[in-house]
């Protein structure tokens, strides 16, 4: 998104435009069947291999892997900005962009800014005349100072408090929308997005207010709600508390990365003024740019339930390519039914602290995790084991670090450093696949494209082709599964839950800058034939029972290896009970 265009007119707007007009009037396009094709305009072919797909709304080249939507092409072959690219759209279909009164961006932008400030303010207001949220922060070993410190506010129940304090012209309602406070409906009227919350507001490394978090009174759910994607507000690249720390520390020396504003809230509470939060996601690249600008030590500590081990997972699969020699990555596990809030509110800072210098580090949890998966007592079980970890340490650049990494996996297997190098060989990416629902080859071969197929890839391709179907899905039975893309596949049905008139070329186009949704244009290329039988809400819920069953069975595994080492707790063995 760019100035004040909200993202509820991109999405129509791409859902309303007949992609075929807007290449068609550029280059020559053929019917094939459902779909248009003509040789690629982005790179040199006689045989055509770029095909228009109307029902989807976006284009695909199978020769060169161009994609997008009809805004996606009119940048690439026009030259357009995305601005651009959005005005010439809607001038072709004879609506108006919605603009504020400036067109200059820095206006635009300062009004939101300021927008943001002034609501933080109101719900601080709000904050002290309602008892209740007084009395929860209170409950959480929260106390003024803090609160004032971190901006906490509330947000009162009802449908319109915001809307009708800082929505009172057209102008305003549009600025609330491009910063995601109030969510317009299918008939037009609009309403609140946080209700009945304590705020967080969340800022920008200058102390700007960029968006914000809000965490449920009682047991409304969701129980954890932030501001959506805006201009202002990239969840992937925005960690809370990052500007409290360097306003507290002058020199940083390490920072602990946690999973909610809860916790840094209160570990700052206990003088630990070093902690962050991401926003819902896990840690990205982005993420880890910042961190390391910043220092050389940084330390992922997560819940000790199965959940946040994870999510520790994920973590040290994004963190492998910024690994180096000098920094200092470590992963800190607390006990389990903790997190650093009730840690840290039990046993206090210097607990904590201890915990921190405690925790197991990078390669030491890497090389621990993996052999955890296999019998290491056997020959077959550290064969495995290095085959577990040759596309981790694929990820590792080159250098003094992943020397010594594979002289410490070469010890865990028995083989000398050198002829371990040489038989990891070539890097290869086999994460994500595992056992299949029953699903017809010929519909499995063209969702994978031959091949050992990826339950997370095929539900990802059923999406995208009908999104639609997962209106009904339980999105919680990929909490704690451990696979590659699974967070992008939790965070495309989310998103389609919540927009349920989204079509595929809206999901592609909000997915445009993403690392991780990249490969989505290729995967909505894949035409998904449908059967007699087919029924996609089936088949995307086949997917997620099989996701679900294969975290369960990690569980299970980590469980009965963990019964071998020590013994489990009454809870673990009712949850092995359970699990079997």
């Amino acid at each position: 998104m760019a100035g004040l265009i909200p993202q509820d007119f991109i999405d129509d707007l791409i859902a309303r435009a007949d992609v075929v007009e807007v290449i068609g009037k550029r280059i020559q396009l053929k019917k094939a069947g459902r779909e248009f094709k003509a040789c690629c305009p982005f790179h040199d072919e006689k045989t055509p291999s770029f095909t228009v797909s109307p029902g989807k709304g976006f284009y695909h080249c199978f020769g060169c892997g161009a994609h997008g939507t009809a805004i996606g092409f009119l940048m690439e072959y026009e030259h357009m900005s995305f601005v651009e690219a959005i005005e010439g759209l809607a001038s072709i279909m004879g609506v108006e962009v919605p603009r504020s009164e400036s067109d200059r961006p820095a206006r635009r932008y300062d009004e939101l800014f300021s927008l943001m400030a002034n609501i933080e303010q109101h719900w601080q207001g709000r904050l002290r005349d309602h008892p209740v949220a007084v009395d929860y922060l209170k409950q959480r070993g929260i106390d003024g100072a803090t609160a004032k410190r971190f901006g906490i506010g509330y947000a009162p129940d009802g449908w319109s408090n915001v809307l009708d304090k800082f929505g009172k012209s057209p102008e305003a309602t549009e600025r609330l929308l491009a910063t995601g406070l109030i969510i317009r409906k299918d008939n037009g009227k609009h309403y609140d997005r946080f209700r009945e919350r304590i705020m967080f507001p969340i800022r920008d490394p200058r102390g700007r207010t960029i968006g914000f978090g809000g965490r449920a009174l009682g047991d409304g759910e969701p129980k954890y709600l932030n501001s959506p994607e805006t201009v202002l507000f990239h969840k992937g690249r925005e960690l809370y508390g990052l500007y409290e720390a360097r306003q507290a520390l002058r020199h940083i020396e390490k920072l602990v990365v946690v999973e909610g504003y809860m916790d840094v809230v209160a570990l700052a509470r206990h003088g630990i003024d070093f902690s962050v939060a991401t926003l819902g996601t896990a840690t990205t690249t982005d993420h880890l740019n910042v961190l390391f600008r910043l220092t050389e030590n940084v330390y992922f500590c997560f819940d000790g339930d199965r959940a946040g081990k994870a999510a520790a997972w994920r973590a040290l699969e994004n963190a492998l390519p910024q690994v180096r020699e000098g920094r200092q990555i470590r992963f800190v596990f607390l006990p389990e039914g903790h997190d650093p809030d009730s840690y840290v509110n039990e046993f206090g800072s210097d607990a904590f602290v201890k915990a921190l210098d405690n925790g197991v580090a990078l390669s030491d949890f890497l090389i621990g995790g993996l052999a955890s998966q296999v019998d290491m007592t056997t020959i077959d079980g550290k064969a495995r084991l290095a085959e577990l970890a040759k596309p981790l340490v694929h990820r590792i650049p080159q250098g003094v670090y992943r020397e010594l990494l594979i002289d410490s996996l070469a010890e865990s297997v028995g083989l000398p450093p050198g002829k371990l190098e040489k038989m990891l060989g070539k890097a290869e990416d086999r994460a994500g696949h595992s056992a299949q629902p029953h699903i017809s080859t010929r519909r499995r071969q063209a969702v994978t494209g031959g091949g050992r197929p990826s339950v997370v890839r095929r539900a990802i391709t059923l999406l995208l082709n009908h999104p639609g179907a997962v209106d009904k899905l339980d999105i919680e039975k990929l909490a704690g599964v451990n696979r590659r893309g699974v967070e992008l596949l939790h965070d495309l049905i989310e998103t389609v839950q919540e927009e349920p008139h989204i079509t595929t070329a809206g999901l592609l186009e909000r997915w445009r800058h993403d690392e991780e949704g990249r490969h989505l244009g290729k995967l909505a290329a894949i035409e998904v034939p449908e059967e007699e039988d087919f029924d996609a809400a089936a088949e995307l819920e086949a997917c997620l029972d099989q996701l679900a069953l294969a975290g369960r069975r990690e569980r299970i595994d980590f469980l009965i290896e963990k019964q071998k080492l020590s013994s489990l707790s009454d809870d673990e063995k009712g949850e092995l009970r359970a699990l079997h």
